[in-house]
């Protein structure tokens, strides 16, 4: 299979394309996200009816010879892969190229924009895949991230269970904890500043692909600026900056891509 949109969530998909035709109907698409805490939001973002011809996909290429390397970030993921152009060694098939820019482009840069309010910050790229198991990479501790936004998707099949693995996500608001767990097909998006930690996985592997979106240079938002949007899921009070508007936030940055990577 060749991966594309049909990957997506049909829900997803449906309220995204008339978004991107009619950006006044971007509420459609804000709807469908849930609050975790203020500047994270979750949803269905796969297909699970997909998910199983996108994962053999992804085995086939692994098993390629096509030059690869793990990402080597907060720490060492074994089992992942860099997904970026800009990454030396990342998954280069021309198609799951078209694939993930497509996803970044038409879904990410947009949904980052309307729940995050990260317009003027996001017209980068960076991805990687990471695979939790519980003899190696097992967890990940407390840690922010060098992103204005993060997009963070399992990518298990509904039949691949595993125990552990949950994610926290500290308010900085309230001070308080929220805890949370990846489910086949979901996906988490998070302001990059958000600090969150992996507990230990007990059983079976999680997998997830894992995108970034940051400005020119690696700029990101400040902490406690006004750049970012608020708790409130309606479009209408976000608190954007430079007052932009639907139209601007469905297109897609003409800047060329830079040559600078987090790791």
């Amino acid at each position: 299979m060749i991966p594309d949109e049909t990957l997506l969530d049909p829900s997803l998909r449906q309220a995204i394309n008339d978004a991107w035709e009619n950006p006044e109907k971007e509420n459609a698409v804000a709807d469908l996200w849930k609050e975790i805490i203020p500047g994270v939001y979750s949803t269905q973002f796969f297909n699970l009816e997909r998910l199983t011809d996108f994962r053999d996909y992804l085995e086939e290429v692994i098993k390629s010879q096509i030059p690869k390397r793990p990402p080597y970030g907060i720490q060492l993921n074994r089992y992942g892969i860099m997904l970026d152009p800009r990454s030396e060694g990342h998954l280069a098939a021309p198609n799951f190229q078209t694939f993930y820019n497509d996803m970044m482009n038409r879904y990410m840069r947009p949904i980052a924009r309307l729940l995050l309010g990260t317009y003027g910050y996001d017209n980068q790229t960076f991805g990687f895949s990471i695979q939790y198991n519980p003899d190696k990479d097992k967890d990940l501790h407390a840690h922010t991230d060098a992103s204005a936004a993060t997009l963070n998707i399992n990518i298990n099949l509904p039949d691949e269970e595993f125990t552990g693995s949950q994610v926290d996500f500290h308010d900085k608001t309230t001070g308080k904890i929220v805890q949370t767990i990846f489910e086949p097909g979901k996906a988490i998006i998070h302001r990059g500043d958000v600090p969150h930690a992996t507990h230990p996985i007990t059983s079976g592997q999680r997998s997830n692909l894992v995108v970034w979106l940051y400005g020119d240079h690696m700029q990101i938002p400040r902490a406690n600026t006004s750049s970012y949007g608020s708790s409130d899921n309606s479009i209408s009070k976000f608190d954007e900056p430079k007052n932009i508007t639907a139209q601007q936030r469905w297109n897609i940055p003409d800047t060329p891509k830079d040559t600078f990577a987090p790791f």
